[in-house]
């Protein structure tokens, strides 16, 4: 016989209860406005942030209620305020806290781009994921990014003469707000984060791989796309190739960065078994990109029009496409930062690629390109901290008086460290991506970070803990094939469930090729046409590999 058993509560034992309850799964009860406005009360000494600051203050709260941009519904506490540097000087470091009703017990740190300047919202989805699902905050992770420790356009990098503001934006913004978001979180939801993710792209990628080379105790997973992880490689490389375009006639007009582009599609379009406009053999290009390369020369040499490069041209793209070899060494032993898939489907039209004016006037502008753009940045805010310093004089082979300031700030802004054996031993997760087509951080460095991971901690150990997807067609965020996939659902079931990401399925964002899917084939292997079905289904391609 099964005993019953029946309870009456009176009102205030149930509200007692609910508390208890909300208590113990670390929530406080339903959002009241005045839980949200009283945080700015806290005060966060410099005592809970483990790097030198004067302590947070957190300028305004508002408890808001509204959509995200897929149309999910979502009720947070939005925490606004800012980290006082040491230096005077210096700019505090802006941040923004968001602090969901429906709480998961997650916390996302989310990065930023460019030289940053702006402060990351947290708000929306994470960079280069496209547009699949609800954003982060309204699945109820708590978000978090901030503004890298100055205000400004994120070309502009002449917060850098302040060395303080530096430091900052090379990496120690990341940990000073991570430490005060955790603060903040557990004020309010009376308990710490059980898992702590960082999410970014390009910079935000590297950032993602700072975090977890600098302060592998604090992240359980991190995804990290397009990652400028070779920062100073990047500048340095572009100062040489803005030297191609405008000191050595090298500039191409948009009739022949077109015709470089179309080439290349034609030449390596159907070595994976389709005509589909994108490059998914990269390997294989790579190896006729020479022949490529001598089918575009004008005869002779000479620049006879748009159907040709002339040999200065040619250098360009040969300067574009190889790599920037040093006689010396930067941070962790690189000696090189590895070319750009130019000859395999990147492309370089347009301000994002090769610019569109052909004259240099002055200081270069993003009309001169973004490569070469920012790397005057570096070069004149960074290195050598005049405003005036004509960056076409600085060779990266022979920097000169200028070689130990290159080498220091390799380590300073940067995250090619290998040695991340302690974010293995925690049990963190890592998800790569980059695109093949990538025209503004170029692919190979990042491949020659994940390989150089394998030979140091073997290829188990690496898959245990790292899964890498390099995709076909994609550029910085854009790109022949726009991919929309989900990336922080695999990380999440990856770190709780220890379901490791595999064959992954991409959709294209792009209005003629809407919805269009290709499996994100975790590397060496890519997607290639099995022969047969529609051209749009994911499962109508095969992960195959070709080593280099």
């Amino acid at each position: 016989m099964k005993t019953k058993y029946s309870f009456v509560f009176s009102g205030a034992s149930v509200f007692v209860l609910l508390v208890g309850c909300t208590t113990l799964l670390g929530r406080k009860p339903a959002q009241d406005p005045s839980v949200c406005k009283n945080l700015k009360n806290l005060s966060i000494s410099s005592q809970e942030i483990s790097l030198p600051t004067q302590g947070a203050v957190i300028s305004q709260t508002d408890l808001v209620n509204d959509r995200d941009e897929r149309g999910f519904d979502r009720r947070y506490c939005r925490v606004l305020g800012e980290i006082k540097s040491v230096d005077p000087k210096a700019p505090p470091i802006h941040f923004q806290i968001n602090l969901p009703e429906n709480w998961n017990n997650k916390a996302l740190q989310m990065g930023g781009g460019g030289y940053n300047g702006t402060v990351v919202s947290g708000t929306s989805l994470i960079s280069f994921s496209g547009t699949e699902g609800p954003t982060p905050l309204a699945l109820g992770y708590a978000t978090f990014g901030g503004d890298s420790g100055h205000s400004g356009d994120s070309t502009d990098a002449s917060f850098a003469v302040n060395d303080e503001a530096l430091l900052n934006f090379g990496h120690q913004h990341l940990k000073k707000t991570h430490d005060v978001a955790i603060v903040i979180i557990h004020n309010y939801f009376n308990m710490k984060p059980a898992k702590v993710y960082f999410a970014g792209a390009s910079t935000g990628g590297r950032e993602a791989l700072t975090v977890l080379q600098r302060w592998p105790q604090d992240y359980d997973g991190v995804i990290s796309s397009a990652p400028a992880l070779n920062f100073t490689g990047t500048r340095m490389n572009g100062l040489r190739i803005g030297k191609a375009l405008y000191s050595k006639g090298g500039f191409l007009n948009s009739a022949k960065q077109d015709l470089v582009f179309k080439k290349v599609i034609a030449a390596c379009d159907r070595l994976d078994n389709l005509e589909d406009g994108l490059v998914s053999n990269v390997e294989e290009c790579r190896r006729i990109s020479a022949a490529t390369l001598e089918s575009l020369r004008c005869t002779g040499g000479g620049d006879l029009g748009d159907g040709c490069l002339s040999d200065a041209q040619l250098t360009s793209v040969r300067t574009i496409h190889t790599s920037l070899q040093l006689p010396y060494s930067l941070a962790n032993g690189i000696r090189e930062h590895e070319g750009y898939n130019i000859l395999e489907g990147a492309d370089f039209r347009g301000n994002s690629g090769f610019g569109t004016s052909a004259k240099l006037q002055g200081q270069p502008t993003i009309e001169n390109g973004y490569l070469f753009l920012q790397g005057s940045q570096w070069a004149r805010f960074l290195l050598t901290r005049d405003a005036n310093f004509n960056a076409l004089n600085f060779d990266p082979a022979h920097p000169g008086k200028y070689q130990d300031r290159v080498v220091e700030l390799s380590g300073i802004v940067g995250a090619t460290d290998p040695h991340i054996e302690k974010f293995f031993a925690r049990g963190g997760k890592l998800i790569l991506m980059h695109g093949q087509a990538d025209a503004m951080i170029s692919t190979n460095p990042t491949i020659a970070y994940y390989k150089k991971l394998v030979e140091l901690f073997g290829k188990e150990k690496v898959q245990a803990a790292v899964q890498f997807y390099l995709v076909p067609g994609f550029g910085h965020g854009w790109g022949s094939f726009a991919v929309s996939w989900d990336p922080l659902t695999a990380l999440d079931n990856w770190v709780e469930k220890n379901q490791r990401p595999e064959i992954l399925i991409g959709r294209d964002m792009n209005k003629s090729t809407s919805g269009r899917g290709r499996p994100l084939c975790p590397y060496p292997r890519w997607p290639i046409y099995k022969g047969a079905g529609s051209k749009d289904e994911a499962n109508n391609f095969a992960c195959v590999e070709t080593r280099r």
